[in-house]
């Protein structure tokens, strides 16, 4: 199935399912608490975005000043704005994959699987030298003198 076959299902089923869930629980413990809920997790949800935020942002600073480049902390950006775009979306389901993507250990999980194999496979597929040589990292070294 292709990627936009499931963000379609996706964004086609999920609120279909938030609904039923909030009706569900909001039957089950009542209007008032599940509308304070659903606020409490957006608050939690905020305040932790925040504190992670801020961390990423510590850890791609030390990277730059160490003269390492901050690869990580590239990808771990994005997946913190797609957390906190769900958090922010009412619901209990958008709610926990949100606080998914703020637990650091599972978001440098998600980090290291896209960078290795989806960037680093793009990246030695477009090398100029092909993937088999870009692979075995075959280089010439040699020196050039220009003349005049």
């Amino acid at each position: 199935m292709k990627i936009f076959q499931l963000l379609f299902l996706f964004f086609l089923a999920i609120p279909f399912a938030e609904i039923y869930l909030l009706l569900t629980v909001g039957g089950l413990i009542g209007a008032f608490p599940t509308i304070a809920l659903v606020v409490f997790t957006a608050v939690l949800g905020a305040w932790l975005l925040r504190q992670q935020g801020f961390q990423t942002l510590r850890r791609f600073q030390e990277s730059l000043a160490q003269g390492n480049i901050p690869t990580y902390e590239i990808i771990e950006g994005p997946i913190l704005l797609v957390g906190a775009a769900l958090l922010l979306t009412p619901g209990f389901i958008t709610d926990l994959l949100g606080m998914i993507c703020l637990i650091p250990s599972l978001r440098r999980k998600v980090a290291q699987y896209i960078l290795e194999k989806h960037l680093i496979q793009v990246l030695q597929s477009n090398s100029p030298f092909g993937p088999r040589e870009a692979a075995h990292g075959d280089a010439l070294e040699g020196e050039f003198r220009k003349e005049e």
